[in-house]
C-alpha cells in the first residue's frame, strides 16, 4: 500500500463528530418530554450524574456522543411533531362584540392537555400542565399509583430503580425505617446509645433512600444539580449567599405593666411541617418587574414594606437592619403579600418586586416523604420509642440542612429549596404568633423556627402534646414590668 492509499483509507473511515445542541437546550428537550435523567441514562447506558454533567456543558465523546446526539435529534423531532398537532377546542369562539374574559390560564401558566400525560410527581395520568410540567392541580388527585406497573423481575434480571418500581412498594416504605432501627440494635447488641448514634450518622443517606422509594411512579428527577444564579452561591467557604431567610429573633420590649406568667412553647416538627411549601421544579429562570405568579416559586429581589407593629408583633422579615432591596424566598414574599390584604387588616403595604428567579412550582414535591416521616414520628411517640424518634428527627432536619452546599449530601444540591423550606418554617412560626395576638394573648418572644413565648391562656388556641400539630411547654416563668 502506498502512502496515498493509506491516506485515502484514513479519510474513508473518518467522519465528522456529531453535533450537539447547547447545554441549556439539552436539558429543556428532556424536561419538555417529561423524561428524567435516570430514564435517559438507562437508555444510553450511563449514570444519571453523567447526564447532569452533559446538561451543564460537558460533552461526551466517541460512540456515546453518537448515541446522545441521536437521542437529542429525535427528541427535537418528536417535540416539533407534538407542537404542530392542534389542541382540541374546548370553548366556542368568542362573539366579536362580547367582552373577552380575563385570560387566567395564560397568567397562571396552567394549560389543559389534549390527552392525559403522566403527572410529574406521581406518574398517574394528569389532564393539566403547569409551567410545562404535567401535574394534578389538586393534591388529593396526586396520591394514585402510576398505571401499568412493571412486572416483577425474573431470576437473574436486574431490579428496576426505586422510582420505577411497582406501586405496591409504597405500602412497605415505612419498613425502611423499622428495618434500619432493628439492624442498628443488632449491630450494637441492644445498646440504645450506640444504636441511636449510628442511626443519626446514617440519617442523610437513609433519608435520600426513603425519598427515592416513596416517590414510586414519580417522573420528575429530584436528584440533580441545575445551574443556579450567582446570588445562591456562597461568596466564601464559611460565608453566606445573598438570600435572606427572615429568621425571627424578637423580644417584646414594652409588655403591659404588671406581673405576668409567661409560657415558653416549643413548636413540634417545625422543619417537618415546612416540607409542605411551594418549591420550584425546574431550573430557575430570570425575570424582572413587579409581577408574581402563584404557579411559580423561587427567590425575589424586593423592597420590603415598612413595619409599624414591632412593639407587639415581630417584623415578618426578621431582624434585618440594612435598608433597601433584599433577596427573599417564596414563603416570605407570600406572607408579606397576605399581610397586605383586608383579611389581615392591611398590616403592611405590598412588597415591591424588582427581579425574580423562579420556575413552575408545586407544594406536593416532598408530601409523601413528609407524611411517612410524620407517621413514623407519631408511632415512635405512641410506643415511647425514643431511638426511632431521634432517628426520624435527624432524617428530616439533616435532610433540610444538607441540601445546599454541603459535603454531607452530594446527591442533592438545591440551596434554593433549602432556603425556601427554612423560610417556610419561620413563616409558620410567625403565623402562630399572629394567631395568638389576634386571640388577645400577649406575645413576648418569637425565636428561630420553634420558640414562642406567650402570656395568657394559650391553651385556647394551641393543643399541648408531642404531635406535629401540637406544642410542648419548655418553661413557665414570671415576667414583671413596672407601672408607668
Amino acid at each position: 500500500m502506498t502512502d496515498f492509499d493509506a491516506i485515502d483509507a484514513l479519510l474513508a473511515g473518518a467522519r465528522r463528530q456529531a453535533d450537539l445542541p447547547p447545554a441549556e437546550q439539552r436539558r429543556t428537550l428532556r424536561q419538555t418530554l417529561n423524561l428524567s435523567r435516570t430514564q435517559v441514562a438507562q437508555a444510553l447506558d450511563v449514570s444519571p450524574s453523567t447526564i447532569a454533567g452533559w446538561e451543564q456543558g460537558r460533552d461526551p465523546s466517541g460512540e456515546t456522543r453518537e448515541k446522545y446526539a441521536y437521542f437529542l435529534a429525535n427528541a427535537q423531532k418528536r417535540l416539533h411533531t407534538q407542537t404542530e398537532t392542534p389542541p382540541h377546542p374546548t370553548t366556542e369562539p368568542p362573539n366579536e362584540h362580547s367582552t373577552p374574559a380575563p385570560d387566567t390560564t395564560t397568567a397562571d401558566h396552567d394549560e389543559t392537555l389534549p390527552t392525559p400525560q403522566p403527572c410529574v410527581l406521581c406518574g398517574a395520568p394528569a389532564t393539566h400542565q403547569v409551567e410545562g410540567y404535567p401535574q394534578h392541580l389538586h393534591p388529593a388527585d396526586c396520591t394514585h399509583p402510576a398505571p401499568h406497573p412493571p412486572a416483577a423481575p425474573s431470576p437473574g434480571q436486574q431490579q428496576a430503580p426505586a422510582h420505577r418500581r411497582s406501586p405496591q412498594n409504597r405500602d412497605r416504605t415505612p419498613e425502611l425505617i423499622a428495618r434500619a432501627v432493628h439492624q442498628a440494635f443488632d449491630t450494637h447488641g441492644g445498646d440504645l446509645k450506640a444504636a441511636t448514634a449510628e442511626l443519626q450518622r446514617r440519617a442523610i443517606p437513609d433519608a435520600m433512600a426513603l425519598l427515592d422509594t416513596c416517590r414510586t411512579g414519580a417522573r420528575y428527577d429530584i436528584v440533580g444539580h441545575p445551574p443556579l444564579p450567582d446570588i445562591l452561591h456562597k461568596k466564601s467557604a464559611h460565608g453566606a449567599d445573598e438570600v435572606w431567610e427572615a429568621r425571627p429573633h424578637w423580644t417584646r420590649l414594652e409588655p403591659p405593666p404588671g406581673t405576668r406568667e409567661v409560657t415558653a412553647l416549643d413548636i413540634n416538627g417545625a422543619y417537618l411541617s415546612a416540607l409542605k411549601t411551594h418549591l420550584p421544579l425546574g431550573a430557575l429562570e430570570y425575570s424582572t418587574g413587579n409581577v408574581h405568579s402563584r404557579r411559580r416559586a423561587g427567590i425575589h429581589l424586593i423592597t420590603p414594606p415598612e413595619w409599624d407593629h414591632h412593639p407587639y408583633l415581630p417584623n415578618p422579615l426578621g431582624n434585618r437592619e440594612e435598608p433597601g432591596p433584599v433577596w427573599v424566598t417564596e414563603p416570605t414574599l407570600r406572607l408579606l403579600q397576605r399581610l397586605a390584604t383586608e383579611q389581615y387588616g392591611h398590616l403592611c403595604d405590598p412588597p415591591v418586586i424588582h427581579e425574580s428567579w423562579t420556575s413552575g412550582a408545586t407544594e406536593q414535591l416532598f408530601e409523601k416523604f413528609r407524611q411517612i416521616l410524620r407517621d413514623a414520628r407519631e408511632k415512635a411517640i405512641t410506643e415511647e420509642d425514643e431511638v426511632t424518634l431521634e432517628y426520624v428527627k435527624s432524617m428530616y432536619s439533616k435532610f433540610v440542612s444538607t441540601m445546599g452546599e454541603s459535603n454531607y449530601n452530594r446527591a442533592l444540591y438545591r440551596p434554593d429549596w433549602m432556603h425556601i423550606i427554612r423560610s417556610q418554617a419561620f413563616v409558620n412560626l410567625w403565623l402562630k404568633a399572629h394567631k395568638a395576638h389576634t386571640a388577645g394573648l400577649t406575645v413576648m418572644r418569637v425565636m428561630g423556627t420553634d420558640e414562642l413565648h406567650i402570656a395568657g391562656q394559650w391553651q385556647q388556641i394551641f393543643t399541648e402534646g408531642r404531635g406535629v400539630s401540637q406544642v410542648k411547654v419548655k418553661d413557665i416563668y414570671a415576667h414583671q414590668t413596672g407601672q408607668r
